[in-house]
């Protein structure tokens, strides 16, 4: 099987090059040219673990190759996948659907025989049917089915999530496009992931329903994480106890700073809008969203209130700049939110971040970036734990009492345990214990 995937970022670049590690025949398409040089001398544009080893592999054995010519990579293939970027618009909150829609306008210029174009990006309910109908306007007599296969894929585990899923949704139109989608994910049923068939709109609503539950569950127990400060409880037993629940189930309920990422802040929106769009009140994800937003400020207020309430010209050494651990993303990171505050309070930043320090300085002005964490902390009047990467869980408080000028440690992941940092001699501060 031949495969074309439109758009070689995070999604594409992910699927493709599983997808020829299955041994089929990928092409990935960008019209940014020198991400294809780059990619063509293998390295890759932004870090996930284990995905250069794996382009490398399929490359050198043939299998996963890289143009900037769509024409030619539509024209060989079997299954087309429009994997491209769907940025929020400004100002609405809806998805940009103009990469999209041109790149459906030159598959459908490109394509001969029957083909499946598949929608692998986040797209609102109805974009299928829009593709379609570029489609038909472009090449009347053209065959083709338009197939939604929303991806699920975390940041930092994206390749054990493709090879390894809870589900692959597919809203095949018809049973010829079915009967193609089911043998391109044949190699994963020895794994027994189930493939849920479903129409297309429900397919396209999936992936969103989908990311703001998730997002709700986070926004719940940050609240629950206040209420436990203020009561005098623990919110990490408080989770065990909710999680426990079948129905409930213990993933994302962890407290700390909201969250952030390319998927839950846009796609929370982009939901929203549909609702609007459809006349559907959505006002649970309506207040996930303006609650999260209000999350961030408010950890940077509770960094300054753990400095005694002025942090103007004190240094704050602030560990993890990501959204999560293992990427190198920082889009709608907390960190953003909490190191301007802290800036705008008149306070000195110092950051480190295992990966993301590049992609940092695009986006965050007057802070000094720090070569490790030893020189990080070293003097700083308070040092805060934004992202729980796994070097940091493994710090010695003893240590960190050693380097800081003050000893405030302020842990927005409740990664260390409080006997350990009050054993120290550290004043300590955590969210909702």
């Amino acid at each position: 099987m031949n495969i074309a995937m439109i758009g070689a970022g995070y999604v594409g670049l992910v699927s493709g090059a599983c997808f020829s590690d299955f041994g089929y025949q990928v092409v990935c398409v960008d019209a940014d040219e020198a991400k294809i040089r780059e990619l063509k001398a293998g390295r890759v544009p932004f870090f996930e673990p284990r995905l250069t080893e794996l382009v490398a592999a399929n490359a050198s054995a043939g299998r996963l190759s890289f143009t900037s010519d769509i024409g030619e990579a539509v024209r060989r293939a079997d299954v087309v996948f429009i994997a491209v970027g769907t940025p929020s618009r400004r100002g609405d909150g809806h998805a940009d659907l103009s990469f999209v829609f041109a790149a459906a306008h030159e598959i459908a210029v490109a394509i001969s025989d029957y083909t499946v174009i598949v929608i692998k990006s986040t797209v609102p309910v109805g974009t299928g049917d829009r593709v379609e109908d570029i489609i038909r306007q472009v090449n009347p007599s053209a065959l083709f089915s338009v197939v939604s296969n929303p991806e699920f894929l975390r940041e930092g585990a994206a390749i054990e999530d493709f090879k390894r899923p809870d589900r692959v949704v597919v809203g095949a139109p018809d049973q010829r496009s079915r009967a193609i989608m089911e043998r391109l994910y044949r190699p994963l049923s020895l794994n027994r992931a189930p493939v849920l068939f479903t129409d297309r709109r429900s397919s396209e609503i999936i992936k969103y329903a989908s990311n703001a539950f998730l997002a709700t569950k986070i926004t719940f127990i940050n609240e629950m994480a206040d209420l436990c400060e203020r009561a005098g409880a623990n919110v990490q037993q408080v989770a065990i106890g909710m999680g426990l629940d079948r129905r409930i189930g213990a993933k994302f309920l962890h407290a700390g700073p909201g969250y952030g990422g390319s998927c839950f802040p846009k796609d929370v929106e982009a939901l929203i809008k549909s609702g609007r769009d459809y006349d559907a009140s959505l006002r649970i994800a309506q207040t996930v969203a303006l609650v999260n937003d209000e999350r961030k400020h408010a950890m940077g207020r509770k960094v300054i209130k753990a400095c005694g309430g002025v942090v103007k010209n004190q240094t704050i050494a602030v560990l993890g700049l990501a959204f999560k651990p293992n990427t190198d993303d920082m889009r709608e990171a907390p960190a953003i939110t909490i190191i301007r505050s802290l800036l705008d309070a008149g306070a000195k930043v110092r950051a480190y971040d295992p990966v993301a320090m590049d992609n940092a300085r695009r986006v965050l002005d007057g802070v000094d970036y720090a070569k490790d964490v030893d020189h990080c902390v070293k003097g700083a009047d308070a040092v805060v734990l934004v992202t729980e990467w796994d070097m940091f869980r493994a710090i010695d408080p003893a240590k960190l009492k050693q380097l800081l000028k003050a000893p405030v440690v302020v842990d927005l992941r409740n990664v260390f345990r409080p006997e350990d940092m009050e054993k120290a001699g550290l004043a300590y501060v955590s969210v909702g214990r």
